[in-house]
């Protein structure tokens, strides 16, 4: 067994009827070979493709050993038929991208690991076929308190619940596709120096990736590169469900580069999230609101996204929950809706809207077709300087709240152009009660309205 492993031979297996047959293939090159020296094969084991009713404990064992001996598992083409797989520490499991195929058998859970340093898989197709899984299971693969959870060019589908569930694990998740969860495509709560990274998340039932944690506190996990599209909100609510990316109580979080489309509710939504950076996303085709910083946060950066096709663009609000502090520069908004999936107070339509000290500059907004601005709504408004955008195809360009207790708004070098109801207007609430400020000298003590362009 050993020396036929230290000839570092791929060994290709494939399921025929009766049995399961062996093909020796060409050596590894030294390029490839680095993290399959000394592996064990599953083939040694006879943990081979549909090879019987023994293929899970004879899996388990040589899961077992391999992490004993420091080395990975070699899993040859085919398919394995397994469940309630137990990863010990140093599990490192390794296959032929889309041919080395896990398939659940629907017995409780597939993949679970807890409270050990580091696990990897890669090179795997993980099929959950939409199996039931256990009551304490929270996804297909389920890895709790792992100090480096690292899953790359993996496949995960099929999942009843989440695809995968990561709890106070750190690590990456990088270049896999997941796919087919009821619930999200992965879900991390409580995680610490997480990276996720060049995926792509598809067709799930409530949710792409959820960062969240059970009590808001410093988190740091970076969300970048990912394609994500066509998530549903299969469980309903008005915005807890249907999200790309959902950051919850988690601070710290970077969310960059990421391609979203097609979600019934937000491409990325940060609620309680505080000191968040959405920088130079893509959102297309929303169903609400494209992203939306909301509730219980101190600190954004929205910077250089673009939204093309919601019901809102960007909404920075909730400042009656403590919400506030935010810099919303350099986006592009265009395409809106009037169009929601719920009944809202405020309404949809709405380019981009903010309320307590916060910077808006650099935007262009084109075809909000309520307001290309809101600014403030009621007596919730504060310190929000609106400065070097373009709006432009909307019925209203700025609306600004004049409602009693509202505060400060400087609204400043704007342009806007095809505003038929008028450029800058204050609202009490939903009711506009001032003719037109853009051009300046307006009538109330805490708005600053200068230089603005109208045409």
């Amino acid at each position: 067994m050993r020396s036929r492993r230290d000839m570092l031979f791929f060994l290709a297996a494939s399921a025929v009827a009766g049995g399961a047959s062996r093909a020796l293939a060409s050596p590894l090159t030294a390029a490839a070979q680095p993290n399959l020296r000394g592996a064990i094969d599953a083939v040694d084991y006879r943990a081979i493709p549909d090879s019987g009713d023994r293929k899970t404990r004879n899996l388990q064992q040589m899961i077992e050993q391999a992490a004993r001996e420091n080395v990975p598992v070699f899993l040859p083409p085919g398919t394995y038929r397994v469940s309630n797989l137990t990863l010990p520490d140093n599990t490192r499991i390794t296959g032929v991208p889309g041919a080395s195929r896990i398939v659940y058998t629907g017995e409780g859970h597939l993949f679970a690991a807890e409270n050990v340093r580091r696990i990897e898989l890669s090179n795997l197709v993980i099929d959950g076929g939409n199996r039931w899984l256990g009551d304490y299971a929270g996804g297909l693969l389920q890895f709790t308190g792992v100090d480096e959870v690292l899953i790359d060019n993996c496949e995960i589908g099929g999942s009843r619940k989440h695809g995968l569930q990561l709890e106070r694990c750190g690590g990456r998740i990088e270049r896999s596709r997941i796919s087919g969860a009821a619930q999200s495509g992965l879900y991390a709560v409580d995680s610490s120096t997480l990276s996720v990274t060049g995926n792509t998340v598809s067709d799930c039932g409530n949710g792409g990736i959820l960062v969240h944690r059970w009590k808001k506190a410093e988190d740091g996990t970076v969300v970048s590169g990912n394609r994500i599209s066509n998530i549903r909100a299969n469980d309903g609510g008005t915005g807890q469900n249907g999200n790309g990316i959902n950051i919850f109580r988690a601070d710290g979080v970077m969310v960059v580069n990421n391609q979203i489309s097609d979600c019934a509710f937000t491409a990325i939504r940060a609620n309680s999230a505080s000191d968040i950076q959405i920088s130079s996303n893509q959102c297309r085709r929303s169903g609400e609101t494209a992203i939306y910083v909301e509730f219980a946060f101190e600190g954004a950066v929205v910077s250089a996204n673009m939204i093309d096709g919601a019901a809102n663009g960007i909404s920075i609000a909730n400042f009656d929950e403590g919400g506030r502090l935010a810099s919303v520069t350099g986006n592009v908004v265009r395409n809106l809706t009037l169009r929601g999936p719920y009944q809202h107070e405020v309404g949809f339509g709405i380019g981009i809207a903010a309320e307590a000290d916060t910077l808006i500059s650099g935007n262009v907004i084109e075809g909000a077709p309520r307001w290309g601005l809101q600014i403030g709504w009621g007596p919730y408004l504060r310190n929000v300087v609106v400065t070097g955008n373009v709006v432009r195809k909307a019925p209203v360009g700025c609306a600004v709240s004049v409602a009693d207790g509202a505060g400060t708004a400087v609204i400043t070098d704007n342009i806007f152009q095809e505003t038929a109801e008028g450029a800058v207007l204050g609202f009490q609430w939903e009711k506009k009660v001032s003719g037109e400020m853009a051009g300046g000298g307006s009538p109330y003590a805490q708005l600053t309205v200068e230089r603005n362009r109208v045409s």
